[in-house]
């Protein structure tokens, strides 16, 4: 339902220091979870992402997102404004990045720029507080190992949410704690990058100059296939990114070969998130790993 104009205006008036002026609303989309609009102020347009969620730090953990992808990321991310909570709603305001049309360089510049994000590092993998993806929590518990990362702080917490709700079994439960064990042997060692986190072909967005814009982090420091496998999940990207991000940061060799191994912790989120119509993939997966 979209809200009332005094809403914004209290959103407008906590989020910004100076007397904001709103011109007009447009609701850009309205989900069980979030709804988004874009505001016009007199200020310029303005993105506005809202919930009724008890977790009250959620938008506050995109803004850190953001602000550290804005950081590190040669590629456009929307500045941010700010996260709060007025009465029961949480909110985050930030840039409204005005759209156009991929340019001749458009997926050259992408792979260019996700490849200079992940050579931003850490000592260890994670993260020095938790966070979200989508509407799940994310444990960033510090580990100096990534298979036992992606095992304890990836894996294990999905799995063992779908195992509680019921949308997998004891037994295949237990079958794909069997492959946590076998993952040092499988992914390459490797120092931690910056991730996105959530990187499919909905989070990367084109500015009105025609250049990738990334939005919706998941931020942590992991592995960097993790971004690579993900960006394969849902299709979207073409080949001249995985080009271009080679020439900058090369991949270990048979990182094809890993790719379903990386994307069973998306998997499980969209297990999680959207039902059993993911599992099959899952199952796949984890019987070519046993």
């Amino acid at each position: 339902m979209h809200k009332s104009h005094s809403f914004y205006e209290e959103v407008l008036t906590d989020a910004i220091p100076e007397p904001t002026k709103l011109k007009s609303v447009r609701l850009i989309s309205a989900g069980t979870m979030n709804q988004s609009v874009l505001l016009d102020t007199d200020k310029g347009a303005l993105f506005l992402k809202s919930n009724h969620l008890p977790s009250s730090d959620m938008f506050l953990q995109e803004i850190k997102g953001l602000t550290l992808l804005h950081k590190h990321a040669p590629l456009q991310i929307p500045k941010t404004i700010g996260a709060g909570r007025i009465a029961s709603q949480n909110y985050m305001l930030i840039e409204w990045i005005h759209g156009g049309y991929p340019n001749a360089s458009y997926w050259k510049n992408l792979g260019h720029g996700l490849a200079e994000l992940h050579m931003a590092t850490s000592p260890q993998f994670g993260l020095d507080e938790d966070n979200y993806i989508a509407a799940l929590p994310q444990r960033n518990t510090f580990n100096n190992n990534w298979p036992d990362f992606f095992a304890e702080e990836r894996l294990e917490p999905m799995a063992g949410k779908a195992y509680y709700d019921g949308l997998i079994s004891k037994d295949f439960y237990k079958k794909l704690q069997q492959v946590y064990p076998k993952l040092k042997d499988l992914i390459p060692n490797e120092k931690p990058s910056l991730l996105h986190g959530d990187l499919w072909s909905g989070n990367v967005i084109v500015n009105t100059k025609g250049d990738p814009c990334l939005i919706d982090p998941a931020i942590y420091f992991g592995h960097r296939e993790m971004d690579l496998a993900f960006s394969k999940l849902f299709g979207g990207f073409r080949s001249e990114f995985y080009e271009a991000y080679h020439e900058i940061f090369p991949l270990e060799p048979d990182f094809e070969s890993r790719v379903d191994i990386h994307n069973l912790y998306p998997l499980l989120v969209h297990l999680n998130l959207f039902g059993q119509s993911y599992l099959p993939g899952i199952k796949k997966v984890v019987k070519k790993l046993l």
